[in-house]
């Protein structure tokens, strides 16, 4: 088929003649397929027009994209634009993962065999030496906008403006009334030549908080802007936030939620659930995690698979699946301990970036599996708790993932395993086109 040829229409009877005059006319460009929900005041039907419309115009059968089953009213003006379905993601269970004495059944949206079982086996070995404990170090996240002047002087005298202790007090007194949860914490600047980058850190309650920190940001800018009206405010994301983007500045310094996680798991338990030594995993955990990520010039990628662990939680759960970029920035730590008989194992996750209210939390899918967590929406009696122990779950559900991953490369079980549970054995190109 040339360049200038079109696909031949496929064509599904619509459900109404109604319904097939507004597919032509979507079609023929009269009426703009974004417009179908307020146009219509039905959502699902909305779906199911747009869906025969790309049938129609593209040729490519949809049949495999389910339709039914989904409330589209619970996505408008929230979650997704033009919706013509949703798409099926399997989810297991790993666990139970005892973390700080409590027990947990982690949620794990994925479709790489092996991922859920191996992450089981970790809970398995935690939970057979005593359980795993995890420390919050921090709770902020960031939003970093640029502003530029004239001069480089002038950039740095607004530094030192937001930097001086008593100025800060006022500008956080404006930040702050942007919201019942939002707390600026501190504003870490840098300057490039004539430009400023202000690095806000502020507490967010039990959101992931990219939304309100940007509101309070917008606060402060237009109060600097009085007091330097020669301030050009070039935008309100400068990337030294810096958001879903591998960056040294969250690796050191931390965004969202920075945790540390550990355990230590027995002789036995190595032996036996592990099918390994502890010898061997420390040497292997040094020689891979340490130095070979250290050849590769990582970036806060000391460690076997956390970001598996972490996609799949995120995604079971609401999160935004694309800050699995730093939330997965993490160095895995192993050592022989109580006369090298035991090991020490932990998990050093610096950039956390979750929320238990707002944006994908809210459907009903997700909502179910915070909810398995405990973690379902705001904690009124203590704001923020919930997003922090869903940080610490996750971090925990990483332990194990870590464990469990490097006992198999240490044992040489991986291909093998991979090669049983993680290949398809379905003739793909009797599917639809």
């Amino acid at each position: 088929m040339s360049v200038a040829e079109k696909p031949a229409p496929l064509i599904t009877p619509a459900s109404s003649e109604e319904d097939e005059e507004i597919i032509k006319s979507v079609v023929q460009g009269k009426i703009p397929s974004y417009s179908l929900e307020s146009k219509l005041g039905d959502c699902k039907r909305a779906a199911s027009i747009r869906k025969e419309v790309m049938q129609r115009i593209t040729g490519k059968s949809l049949e495999g994209l389910p339709l039914e089953g989904f409330n589209y009213e619970s996505i408008l003006g929230q979650c997704c634009e033009m919706p013509i379905g949703y798409v099926q993601i399997p989810v297991g269970i790993a666990g139970p993962l005892l973390l700080n004495g409590k027990e947990f059944s982690v949620p794990m949206a994925t479709t790489e065999g092996c991922l859920v079982a191996s992450t089981n086996r970790g809970c398995k070995a935690i939970y057979a030496s005593g359980g795993a404990t995890c420390i919050l170090l921090r709770d902020g996240m960031t939003r970093a906008p640029c502003v530029r002047f004239g001069t480089a002087k002038r950039a740095a005298e607004l530094k030192f403006f937001v930097e001086d202790p008593i100025k800060f007090e006022t500008l956080a007194n404006v930040f702050n009334q942007s919201s019942r949860f939002a707390r600026l914490q501190r504003i870490q600047c840098a300057i490039a030549g004539k430009n400023l980058y202000m690095r806000f850190v502020c507490s967010t309650g039990d959101a992931m908080g990219m939304n309100m920190v940007s509101k309070g940001v917008q606060n402060v800018l237009d109060y600097l802007q009085n007091e330097y009206p020669d301030m050009d405010v070039i935008g309100i994301s400068g990337n030294f936030c810096s958001d879903k983007k591998p960056a040294a500045v969250n690796w050191i310094e931390g965004r969202g939620k920075s945790v540390v996680c550990e355990a230590i798991i027995t002789e036995e338990v190595v032996k036996k659930v592990l099918k390994t030594e502890v010898s061997a995993l420390v040497e292997l955990n040094m020689l891979k995690n340490l130095t070979g990520s250290a050849m590769a010039g990582a970036l806060g990628g000391f460690n076997a698979h956390a970001s598996n662990i972490v996609s799949a939680v995120f995604i079971a759960t609401g999160q935004d699946p694309a800050q699995n970029i730093e939330s997965s920035h993490c160095i895995t730590m192993m050592e022989a301990v109580n006369d090298g008989k035991d090991l020490h194992i932990s998990v050093t996750m610096p950039s956390i970036e979750v929320g238990t209210v707002g944006g994908g939390t809210q459907l009903a899918s997700q909502s179910a599996c915070l909810n398995l967590l405990g973690v379902k929406g705001a904690n009124r009696e203590a704001p923020g708790s919930n997003a922090r122990l869903l940080a610490t779950v996750v971090a925990g559900s990483v332990l194990a993932g870590e464990l469990s991953l490097m006992s198999a490369i240490s044992a040489g079980q991986l291909v093998n395993s991979h090669m049983k549970y993680n290949r398809s054995t379905k003739d793909v190109t009797k599917t639809s086109s």
